[in-house]
């Protein structure tokens, strides 16, 4: 008896073939072709991207937005994230003179809108430092790696928490969405995390999985879904209590009255403290190891 034969024998021996065998059976197979075989319908069911993409198959689609990510950073050793939050638009200090010289023969509105922008390259550093920050301390807990930086994956903001990371020599998640108008991942995001979403449902559902923190900067109406649902979980007990980091006052204060609407008790007033003013990186960081005793 061969080697083989006696390991089919074994009692533990898996009986049937896994999919990756039966498709590459089904592969060797189709070298015989007939009218059957060349059929749609004879594909295996796992292999027919048009029958996955039917209508009637989102449930399965949505199992399968919520499983590969969650496989993968299990696999990658993560056990939790600080994720950040934050515009695509505003420039990297770096890019804040460009910006402006180029915006000076721009009408005046125009104009304030780019200046505004560039106002706020500011905060592209401190997220930039702040993952920086989390990275380089490189907490493991159970095996697992602590406050990976986690984005969006886009552009701005996103790309310098990513970016920070990166300077620190170690590896961040991009959590990227397909859109109508191109998103590639940013230059800095660890390619095997970085990972491709559908659904937006999904991926603001594996943003919060692992969080532990988030710091959420001036943003438009993605930030606001994002940093607004999330207070709601806390709010509303179906999330426990994370530190949220939220940076930029003036801005903030600005576009969300939130006084105005815990005055007209549509909210309680302790429901401003479930975020925490930020303006820097340190700020926050002391803030995230003090909630959690870290003895940073």
């Amino acid at each position: 008896m061969t080697e083989e034969e006696k390991h089919q024998r074994g009692i533990e021996d898996r009986k049937f073939y896994a999919a990756e065998q039966e498709a590459r059976f089904e592969k060797q197979g189709l070298a015989t072709h007939t009218p059957q075989t060349e059929h749609p319908s004879y594909k295996l069911a796992f292999q027919d991207k048009d029958f996955l993409l039917r209508e009637e198959l989102r449930p399965v689609r949505f199992q399968l937005e919520l499983l590969k990510p969650e496989m993968i950073l299990d696999e990658a050793g993560v056990g939790s994230t600080l994720v950040m939050y934050g515009s695509a638009r505003i420039p990297p200090p770096e890019s804040a003179e460009t910006a402006l010289e180029g915006a000076k023969d721009l009408p005046e509105d125009e104009r304030k809108v780019v200046e505004s922008l560039v106002a706020k390259s500011k905060y592209y550093d401190e997220a930039r430092k702040l993952a920086k920050m989390a990275t380089e301390k490189s907490i493991i807990d159970n095996g697992k790696r602590q406050f990976v930086v986690c984005s969006g994956g886009g552009p701005s903001i996103m790309e310098a928490a990513n970016r920070g990371a990166s300077e620190a020599g170690g590896e961040s998640i991009g959590l990227n969405i397909i859109l109508p108008h191109e998103q590639a991942p940013n230059q800095y995001v660890t390619p095997y995390l970085s990972l491709n979403f559908h659904y937006f449902a999904l991926r603001k559902m594996h943003f919060l999985l692992r969080a532990r923190a988030v710091a959420v900067f001036p943003g438009g109406f993605g930030t606001f879904d994002e940093f607004f649902e999330l207070l709601t979980l806390i709010q509303t007990g179906k999330m426990k209590p994370i530190p949220i980091l939220l940076f930029g006052k003036d801005f903030w204060s600005r576009v969300v009255n939130f006084e105005a609407i815990a005055e007209e008790g549509t909210i309680s007033k302790k429901d401003l403290d479930l975020f925490r003013w930020c303006e820097t990186a340190d700020e926050a960081w002391k803030y995230l190891c003090e909630f959690y005793e870290l003895g940073c």
